[in-house]
């Protein structure tokens, strides 16, 4: 941390943030003007991202990174930021992968999910790809460290033909909002998320759809498409997944309040 934030850190009084805070709504106050505070740097800087905050803007685009997995991830603004029970998801990821696995995520965001994947299996490769050109720049900072691409276009479009059939973990954290529910959204995510980030289609389902039905093409034998759903989709999600040619299974988690899918490409 640079030597003026910890001086302000060290200075500066986190009551009236706090207050400010909680008047805004904000339920973490404490934490948050914590984390305000220690990466302001100057006084008339921690004015300016409280009164953000205050307005609604979420915190990880304030301060420009996200928790996750253990990583300190890059978040701009209008980027999706990572949800926590999101980390269910790469937890079943990690434990599936063999050591190398080709990674693919798509709908990639941040690139939070490859990322964690890669950090947590030995020697992956990790490709992945977003139609959201901030997500694409937000998603290579995260990445490349990694050794992993990133490629910016509409879902499989982009993927160097090379992957076709070779991909071991095919992440797809896709937006699964029903369109007619993204009004009830935390105004965090609605108005400060990308819609394309968001919104599902009617049923929530329509990216899966798409993703579910190319799948196969890219998978390696025996490899897996993992996502995450609605509980209440989980049902119609699994039929997608049979239809498309994958063996589908179903894993709910009540720590993380969270359900993923996973299917598996068993044919040859």
């Amino acid at each position: 941390m640079p030597a003026v934030s910890t001086a302000l850190s060290r200075g500066t009084d986190p009551a009236p943030v706090v207050a400010r805070l909680r008047a805004a709504g904000c339920v973490f106050a404490e934490a948050e003007a914590e984390l305000l505070i220690s990466a302001a740097g100057t006084p008339a800087r921690l004015a300016a991202m409280v009164g953000l905050r205050a307005a609604g803007r979420p915190l990880e685009h304030i301060v420009g990174w996200a928790e996750f997995a253990g990583l300190r991830i890059s978040v701009d603004p209008g980027v999706f930021v990572p949800r926590r029970r999101t980390e269910f998801l790469v937890r079943r990821a990690v434990a599936l992968a063999p050591a190398g696995a080709v990674v693919t995520d798509l709908c990639c965001g941040s690139g939070a999910l490859g990322a964690a994947l890669a950090a947590g299996v030995t020697g992956a490769e990790l490709h992945a790809a977003d139609i959201d050109p901030a997500a694409v720049r937000c998603a290579r900072r995260n990445v490349l460290p990694f050794g992993g691409r990133v490629y910016e276009g509409d879902l499989y479009a982009p993927l160097p033909a090379g992957l076709r059939g070779r991909v071991d973990v095919l992440l797809a954290n896709v937006p699964y909002v029903p369109t007619e529910e993204i009004g009830l959204l935390p105004a965090e995510a609605r108005e400060h998320e990308a819609r394309v980030a968001l919104d599902g289609g009617t049923d929530g389902l329509d990216v899966l759809r798409r993703v579910a039905a190319g799948a196969v093409g890219w998978l390696a034998p025996g490899g897996r498409l993992l996502f995450e759903t609605g509980e209440r989709q989980a049902e119609r999600a699994l039929d997608i997944v049979a239809d498309a040619g994958l063996s589908p299974a179903v894993e709910h988690s009540d720590t993380w309040w969270a359900t993923v899918v996973i299917g598996t490409r068993t044919t040859s």
